[in-house]
């Protein structure tokens, strides 16, 4: 028996809940600490620079794969002791161009259980990022006739949710923010008087890593490690 009754609005996130992401930015963060080769800095402290710069970057220029590659030259100029040359920035502009042609993989389930949410629920798909990106993901995934609105945001904060809940007259009480992401995905959502689904991705972006907040009096937080088992609950 269903713990929620239909006519819910649920609201989920978009890379790393419905399709993989992180896990193609991983191998070409991989490709490029290998590529540098540092001989003052290991690894790790390579990539904790290049965190660091991420952060920057999206402060100035946003989310995506352009802001991304930016990073990689950033981190690249800032640990080399010498400019990149010309052959060393195509050779960084090859390990992000790698992720655009990938494929869209679902993560497994997922067609299944929107198909049948969507016959009880609102879903509405709410990710942030590059607005041509993440479009053309939703496009090449198949899984837009399952969404009755899309919302693109730039970034995911109590603010934007109520915005959210406010566009499309929504009632805090029966809408639900669905993902994989404490940063962007819960503890916002929770923040604006929603309820929360936490989905446990192993290779979630070590940039939404947070604690999960506890839900608010008269809120609900539920944590999944799979999208299938939202059927028991919706």
């Amino acid at each position: 028996m269903l713990q929620f009754p239909p006519g819910q609005s649920l609201l989920f996130d978009a890379d790393d809940t419905l399709w993989e992401n992180n896990i193609y930015f991983e191998r070409a963060i991989a490709a490029f600490i290998s590529y540098l080769d540092h001989h003052d800095y290991n690894p790790a402290q390579v990539r904790a620079t290049l965190n660091s710069v991420e952060r920057e970057t999206i402060l100035a220029h946003g989310y995506g794969l352009t802001s991304f590659t930016r990073s990689l030259i950033t981190c690249f100029e800032r640990l080399s002791p010498e400019p990149p040359t010309e052959e060393k920035i195509e050779r960084i502009l090859g390990f992000a161009r790698a992720i655009s042609d990938q494929e869209i993989e679902l993560l497994p389930q997922v067609a299944e259980t929107l198909a049948q949410l969507s016959t009880r629920h609102k879903l509405i798909l709410m990710t942030k990022g590059n607005q041509a990106e993440q479009a053309d993901k939703l496009t090449r995934s198949g899984l837009a006739r399952h969404f009755s609105a899309v919302e693109i945001v730039t970034e995911k904060d109590p603010s934007t949710y109520r915005n959210v809940l406010a566009r499309h007259e929504l009632k805090p009480h029966t809408t639900w923010m669905i993902g994989n992401s404490p940063r962007s995905d819960i503890n916002p959502a929770l923040a604006a008087g929603l309820h929360a689904v936490f989905l446990f991705h192993k290779d979630t972006w070590v940039l939404e890593h947070a604690a999960l907040d506890p839900a608010p009096h008269g809120q609900h937080l539920i944590e999944l490690d799979s999208i299938s088992k939202l059927r028991d609950f919706f």
